[in-house]
């Protein structure tokens, strides 16, 4: 069993270093201007913006789903990142290493959060999924572009994110959706 999980460890690890290297080969600096640009859409602040819009416009279900599992997110993130400490790739364009910034490749959070934007969308009558799951594939492959994270960072990221709204709706069923929907302090009704 341990010989076919380091196979298979192995065989990821040769795609992500095929992935860099292809990223490498296409930089532009048109691209990596929009790559650049592009990227924070994924990040906290960008999260908090998003999720204080979806209050704002009076989107329940989306605002508490957003909550849920953004906040589940941002947790497992972290603790992955500490226990795994992936370098970077090689060639990075740019990384924020140290202090309150990201400290290793795995996973990807900001491919973590736009998938769950993503996901959120799917079953939303506000948000566009097909805009919502453009953008999602275009920020995460800007973390990979930028050499801030892997290939296979990447795409467990966008698992973890679809994981984390799967769950964010599982447990609001559990607790009963409405009960906390109607403890928010919005006007409209659903």
């Amino acid at each position: 069993m341990h010989a076919q999980i380091g196979e298979v460890l192995s065989a990821v690890r040769w795609v992500d270093g095929l992935a860099a290297e292809f990223v490498v080969a296409v930089r532009t600096p048109l691209l990596t201007e929009m790559m650049t640009s592009m990227t924070g859409l994924g990040s906290v602040t960008a999260g908090v913006v998003f999720v204080g819009l979806f209050y704002i416009a009076g989107w329940r279900e989306e605002f508490v789903r957003s909550v849920v599992a953004l906040s589940l997110l941002g947790v497992v993130v972290w603790v992955l990142m500490t226990l795994v400490e992936r370098p970077f790739p090689p060639n990075p364009i740019c990384v924020t290493e140290g202090g309150a910034g990201t400290t290793s490749s795995f996973p990807s959070g900001h491919s973590a959060a736009v998938a769950a934007y993503a996901a959120i969308a799917w079953n939303s009558d506000e948000l566009p999924f097909g805009v919502a799951a453009g953008f999602a594939g275009l920020i995460s492959f800007s973390r990979i572009y930028l050499g801030t994270h892997y290939l296979s960072d990447t795409l467990f990221g966008i698992g973890l994110g679809v994981a984390a709204v799967l769950f964010a709706e599982w447990l609001l069923g559990r607790v009963g959706e409405e009960a906390v929907l109607d403890r928010l302090p919005f006007e409209t009704e659903i």
